[in-house]
């Protein structure tokens, strides 16, 4: 349903408000239909930031995107809406552990509580929050990672990211196990050669650990990337027989999802491909962020500004305050961080 004048358009799937204080919740004694809601809000105030309304009337939820022509004021009048979804294409679920600011939560829970083939999923989750999910299609991300340990550390820096990064959008991360015990077990021998003493597995042979720089023995078999191969080289002055570690080379995957892998020849910042992002062996979780955010379409975040703090008075213009260089800029007034 839209109203008189400019054409709200249908969200996109995985729309969800950020941040969620543009969702208002509302109780109303009205009917949940077009007609009613219409005549209930059309003229009627909202608060500056509300673009959309999750109306509530008994068990029933209705959701709505509004629209004020002047965003300036506190509050300003209603001149357009849609009802995007009526109580049987709106579904209202309590959660009290999911963090409705998190794309991937919202979708997680509406997924596995809600009930299939509902447009709308809206969430009271973590500290009474509210926030709504509309049509989650989650995008999935395998991680590709070798393992043992596991869950494998680049598996469960993602895991961080997504957690809290309030720009992505839902993601499913998949993992993708390079496993060392199943590559010897595929190629048997006698002795074999691993990369590090971080690997942490027990394998039918005998085991050596290239970083401890063994006396070479001529039956190994290296389990190891590119980089072990050249580490072997410099050691003893051949190339080993060898079975290929690097997650790198199982960045494409047959269900054509996008690939996170890491390898030993990055050192630092990320690499991205069609498709596929690759981070350093020891990457850091900003650039397992931002390697997220690429395969997500997305710029890297931005930078926290330092503003002044908010003072009593006039209610200023929606529009951004102007950024400060730095925190002795605000001086005398004490300085808040904020995202831009």
């Amino acid at each position: 349903m839209t109203g008189a004048g400019h054409t709200l358009p249908e969200p996109a799937p995985n729309t969800v408000t950020r941040p969620y204080r543009g969702l208002s919740v509302q109780e109303v004694d009205v009917p949940l239909t077009d007609k009613a809601i219409t005549t209930l809000l059309l003229g009627r105030e909202i608060y500056r930031r509300t673009d959309f309304l999750a109306l509530r009337r008994g068990s029933q939820t209705a959701l709505v995107a509004v629209h004020a022509e002047d965003r300036d004021p506190l509050f300003a009048p209603v001149t357009d809406l849609r009802v995007l979804a009526g109580p049987a294409d709106t579904v209202w679920i309590d959660d009290p552990d999911t963090d409705v600011g998190i794309a991937t939560a919202l979708a997680r829970t509406a997924l596995q509580r809600g009930p299939a083939g509902a447009s709308a999923y809206v969430v009271q989750g973590r500290y009474e929050h509210v926030n709504f999910i509309w049509r989650p299609a989650p995008i999935r991300i395998h991680v590709t990672e070798v393992v043992p340990p596991d869950p494998p550390k680049l598996y469960a820096m993602a895991e961080q990211v997504v957690a809290f990064d309030e720009d992505l959008p839902p993601v499913e991360l998949v993992l993708d196990a390079v496993d060392i015990r199943a590559l010897a077990g595929a190629n048997p021998a006698p002795h074999y050669l691993l990369p590090c003493r971080g690997s942490g597995v027990d394998l039918p042979g005998e085991v050596s650990f290239l970083d401890t720089r063994p006396e070479m023995r001529s039956d190994w078999l290296l389990i190891g990337c590119d980089r072990s191969r050249q580490f072997h080289e410099h050691f003893y002055g051949t190339e080993p027989e060898r079975v290929e570690l690097c997650p790198r080379a199982r960045t494409k995957h047959p269900d054509g999802a996008a690939v996170l892998a890491k390898c030993c020849l990055l050192e630092r910042g990320i690499a991205v491909s069609d498709g596929s992002a690759v981070v350093p062996w020891g990457s850091n979780l900003d650039e397992v962020r931002v390697a997220l955010r690429a395969l997500c379409g997305l710029a890297p975040s931005a930078a926290v500004e330092l503003v002044p703090s908010p003072a009593e008075g006039p209610i200023p213009a929606l529009a951004s305050a102007p950024a400060l260089t730095s925190a002795r800029a605000a001086a005398p007034n004490p300085a808040v961080l904020r995202r831009s």
